[in-house]
């Protein structure tokens, strides 16, 4: 166990470093649990736009759940990871379902929504109300191991289990609220993965086994990384021009499909018609290609523009205008592709 001193030199190190943040300034619970799911595998500073809009957009849990999916994931476009959003929207629907408005404060019931696990559940409940729960993200876990010197993999069944249980004799259950701020921010902005010289002036250093035992850069440890697989995509653009046969022309039409696989990336974004193939094809250039890589994926896209004068019939898309398509939740790959089809005009 720690002494007060070391909670005492943690808590005055973020009263002076600590940034000021808007889920921060508030214990309304919904606005605590939207920040906390938006910042999930997100940087604060990549999340915080995004936080605004669901709360400028969505300021009760009541009209999260009344909106449709398609305008969440629109919302979330470009955060990656849509399971979150679409677990969002569906928590927001329980807890409008069960009564729980306007969040619910009781930590078994927050544990049991889609989408939020032992550490979000206990950030919710112990930012919103205080309550003695661990807050538990990379951030903590970092400097926990450090602190505590522990080499077992925190991203394992058994890590996490022996972490929850270090963090929970950790927490100071009387200041929960300030505790799990302090240390995580302590993580997010001091005890960084690259330490430098950090080490040499740490406020904590002298309740530091890792410092003592000079394993402080090689914690923590992550169990091994699966095998990045490799997929090659072929997209096809197709862009349709009516004239009006009054010297201008009409609109533009394309075809788009919605991802329906729910086990695959990207379920329920849209993107344009797509085939996958088993290995790279090297005899058909496109102009357009990138590789676009994800957490265990490494996508190789080809994007091939096809202007027709009548759209083919293709299975499973839909015809819409193409200044459309921005009305849409579509995949970071294509919002990429789109960016070089439109160019400067896009801007």
């Amino acid at each position: 166990m720690l002494n007060s001193l070391f909670y005492n030199r943690l808590y005055e190190w973020y009263e002076i470093h600590h940034r000021v943040l808007p889920w921060r300034e508030t214990q309304d619970a919904y606005c605590i649990w939207l920040s906390e799911i938006i910042l999930q595998q997100t940087r604060v500073a990549q999340g915080m736009d995004y936080y605004l809009r669901f709360v400028n957009r969505w300021s009760t849990v009541e009209s999260l759940a009344s909106a449709d999916e398609a305008e969440v994931l629109r919302e979330w476009q470009g955060l990656g990871y849509y399971s979150r959003a679409r677990n969002l929207h569906k928590a927001a629907q329980t807890v409008v379902e069960k009564g729980w408005t306007p969040f619910p404060t009781r930590f078994e019931d927050i544990r049991s929504l889609p989408g939020i696990g032992d550490y979000t559940a206990g950030a919710i409940a112990s930012f919103a109300y205080n309550q003695p729960y661990p807050a538990m993200d990379g951030n903590v876990y970092r400097v926990v191991a450090r602190l505590l010197d522990i080499d077992e993999a925190f991203d394992t069944t058994a890590g996490k289990k022996l972490f929850h249980q270090q963090i929970d004799s950790l927490l100071d259950k009387e200041h929960a609220r300030l505790f799990n701020s302090a240390i995580m921010e302590f993580g997010a902005l001091y005890c960084t993965p690259a330490l430098g010289d950090n080490c040499a002036t740490c406020p904590l250093q002298e309740f530091c086994l890792g410092y003592a035992h000079h394993t402080a850069e090689l914690l923590p440890v992550r169990k091994p990384r699966p095998k990045v697989r490799d997929r090659w995509l072929d997209y096809h653009v197709y862009i349709c021009t009516k004239d009006n046969g009054q010297g201008t022309t009409d609109e533009m039409t394309t075809l788009i499909r919605r991802r329906e696989n729910p086990k695959d990336i990207w379920y329920h974004l849209y993107e344009f018609p797509c085939e996958e193939h088993q290995s790279a094809i090297t005899n058909d250039p496109s102009p357009i290609s990138f590789t676009h890589t994800l957490s265990h994926q490494k996508l190789h896209a080809r994007f091939f523009v096809h202007q027709v004068s009548e759209l083919p019939e293709t299975e499973g898309t839909i015809v819409i205008r193409w200044e459309e398509l921005d009305d849409y939740a579509l995949s970071r790959l294509t919002l990429r592709a789109l960016d070089t089809l439109r160019g400067p005009q896009r801007h």
